[in-house]
């Protein structure tokens, strides 16, 4: 039963976050954020984790409130879903291509809670997606995704480290970080029958 739930209230945002790590990809998302959205199902779809995020934040001052808490929020259901991450097998990695864009993760279920972020490309930081509709008056960047996942790593006690390889349209770059680090997740928090408690040589984690 390896699922939690966070409840996060504050002046400035309302937010819920279920997480199941042991589901099909399943996803209900309501960000206020369309953009957000879609790459929180993807998120989802690539982990095969079942994810339900509802929020509602201060969307008339921006979204910069509404996207970070929803990183601590995710972050704590990682967290308090991996329990005590007996069995588990700690670290993965994956590269994953969209066209002209590669993005490289590797994280560690470490513990510890740093986030690596290496542009090669040159071309990630202050791109912009355009928003997706007319009634979609938000914009969401690259700085954006990284501050969503800072809040994460943070919040789920967790070493990320992202390389984005190359790149030059902004939807791609983060549609590709947002796909490799769920599937780097996923392989990290796999249950690996050969491991017997926690796999590190302190006895915790």
């Amino acid at each position: 039963m390896r699922k939690a739930k966070i409840v996060r209230n504050t002046r400035e945002t309302q937010i819920t976050v279920s997480l199941d790590l042991d589901g099909q990809g399943r996803a209900k998302i309501k960000s206020g954020v369309g953009f957000l959205d879609h790459m929180l199902e993807i998120f989802a779809k690539h982990g095969l984790f079942d994810l339900e995020v509802i929020a509602k934040g201060d969307l008339h001052v921006d979204i910069h409130h509404t996207n970070e808490d929803i990183g601590i929020c995710l972050g704590e259901a990682f967290k308090k879903a991996l329990g005590k991450k007996a069995g588990i097998r700690r670290v993965g990695e994956c590269s994953f291509p969209l066209d002209e864009a590669v993005t490289r993760a590797v994280i560690d279920l470490s513990g510890r809670p740093y986030l690596g972020v290496h542009d090669a490309s040159g071309q990630a930081k202050d791109k912009r997606v355009h928003p997706v509709s007319k009634k979609e008056k938000y914009f969401y960047s690259f700085d954006d995704a990284v501050d969503l996942f800072r809040a994460f790593t943070l919040h789920a006690g967790v070493t990320l480290h992202v390389w984005i390889e190359s790149g030059e349209d902004a939807h791609h770059i983060i549609e590709t970080l947002f796909k490799s680090i769920a599937r780097a997740l996923d392989a990290a928090t796999q249950m690996d029958p050969r491991v017997k408690g926690v796999p590190s040589t302190k006895g915790i984690l």
